[in-house]
């Protein structure tokens, strides 16, 4: 019966970015349709590990519990992913939870994306406006355009494409493949194209596209499905042309 089955996670533990990690090993009573941010929350409301020891409640990063906003993401079993959607019924047991290592870890399975979102920052991933006020309807775009930027539109900077690029180590500055995604996404709105040099000679800079070894581990595991490698392809054309333009002073492709 169900209630007398269980569920054996190994986790793998922090206590601060100075610590070495260690693993703990706890068992859950199985329910139907548990998944792992579910087991979590089991774990911190009972934190006894399976020696039947009291323990420190595990932490980790979560938010919308719909996999929308990208802040649960862990390594599961080998594989990084959302654990919201991580239905304990689809893992061999024992059930393994890892912290992302290609970002600082914080404490437990929570890590810092800082990194990521300073490469936001650097390809200035987002539409400029003159004010907080009413412009009115803005451009329409082709609905062609539309319809593969709405595809782009859904990355939601959880960093599992980063975890799983082996571009992204200590020994690159590669900024990964969903800031180099959200530079097509923006660039293809008709004011975000406005500043369409500027994205792009950020990605010809230190950390850019060039460091893209053309993996595809990313288009693999992104839970959105989002065709990141089809950005790479485009992208690349894009800053050989705006190469093209800084070398014979043109403004025209």
């Amino acid at each position: 019966m169900s209630e007398d089955k269980q569920v054996r996670f190994i986790i793998t533990r922090q206590d601060s970015p100075d610590n070495e990690p260690y693993t703990e090993e706890f068992n859950l009573t199985y329910r139907p349709n548990m998944n792992v941010i579910s087991a979590l929350m089991e774990i911190r409301r009972n934190p006894v590990n399976a020696e039947g020891q009291e323990t420190s409640p595990v932490v980790w990063d979560m938010n919308c519990l719909e996999e929308v906003c990208g802040a649960c993401s862990m390594i599961i079993n080998g594989k990084p992913q959302q654990s919201c959607t991580a239905l304990v019924d689809h893992f061999e047991q024992p059930i393994k939870l890892e912290p992302m290592r290609t970002f600082p870890v914080v404490r437990d399975l929570i890590v810092d994306r800082s990194q990521m979102f300073d490469s936001l920052k650097k390809v200035k991933a987002w539409i400029p406006i003159d004010g907080t006020y009413d412009l009115g309807p803005g451009p329409r775009m082709a609905e062609n355009k539309r319809q593969w930027a709405y595809e782009l539109s859904k990355c939601m900077t959880c960093g599992v494409c980063l975890e799983a690029c082996p571009n992204v180590n200590d020994n690159s500055d590669f900024m990964g493949p969903a800031p180099v995604s959200l530079v097509r996404l923006y660039n293809a709105h008709p004011t975000g194209e406005m500043n369409k040099s500027e994205r792009l000679e950020a990605l010809m800079g230190e950390g850019g596209i060039e460091s893209c070894g053309n993996s595809q581990n990313c288009v693999e595991v992104c839970p959105k499905g989002i065709p990141l490698t089809t950005s790479i392809a485009a992208l690349n054309r894009d800053t050989s042309l705006q190469a093209f333009k800084n070398f014979f002073g043109s403004d025209r492709a």
